[in-house]
């Protein structure tokens, strides 16, 4: 499968109570280009991410109110489209959304460990689209059982086509559903809910060596850093 086949597959997946980025438009907060540019934000980080050659993939369990739903891509916020465009070298992210920028917590949690680790992972969900209690579309809600199947066979046709070999699991859903991919599993303690510390320090655990502290090593070494110590 290419990433236009899969971003045609996957637009046209469609539920009640599930908004799907790629095809529906928010009435407050989209406009009619909304769904064209998310698809090409997806297209785009696809072949950018083929390009680079990922084999982890970070899972979280579907898109927020306040992050994917509005861009089209996991775990990513608008307030993180140019660092996006900066990881993944030949993606085109854009905003897509008509008003103001919303920024996410998970999303800046996130971020904030993805722009320090030297081989950028690929970012998804087990349920790619946004799940919303009846009548209350800024809400967020599980995905239910049947929709979970509805995707399964895409999310297997993604990681063939990017070559993953490891999944972290990012919060107890995800870490459930990943058994099935038949890869090696790092589960990861999800951000929100008081779970920040636990998040961080399993971060550090499995990416003890970044960017950001190779970068201290030099300037310690150059005792550059000794007077803001």
């Amino acid at each position: 499968m290419t990433p236009t086949e899969f971003v045609s597959a996957i637009t046209d997946i469609q539920f009640d109570g599930v908004f799907n980025p790629y095809s529906d438009i928010c009435p407050t907060h989209d406009s009619d280009a909304s769904p064209a540019l998310r698809r090409e934000n997806l297209e785009s980080y696809l072949t950018a991410s083929i390009l680079l050659g990922v084999d982890t993939l970070w899972m979280g369990r579907d898109l927020g109110y306040r992050g994917g739903r509005r861009t089209g891509l996991p775990l990513t916020d608008e307030g993180h489209l140019s660092e996006f465009g900066s990881r993944y070298p030949g993606s085109r992210p854009s905003k897509a959304t008509a008003t103001e920028v919303v920024v996410e917590r998970t999303a800046s949690e996130i971020w904030s460990k993805i722009t320090t680790v030297k081989a950028p992972p690929f970012l998804w969900n087990v349920f790619p689209f946004h799940p919303h209690e009846p009548e209350s579309p800024m809400s967020n809600r599980r995905f239910k059982s049947r929709e979970l199947e509805a995707v399964h066979t895409l999310n297997l046709a993604l990681v063939e086509m990017l070559g993953i070999v490891r999944v972290l699991a990012i919060g107890r859903d995800a870490q459930h559903y990943a058994k099935r991919l038949g890869l090696m599993v790092e589960p990861i303690r999800h951000p929100s809910y008081g779970g920040v510390t636990e998040f961080r320090a399993s971060m550090m655990r499995i990416y003890p060596e970044t960017r950001q502290t190779k970068q201290r090593k030099l300037c310690f070494d150059d005792q550059a850093i000794a007077a803001s110590a």
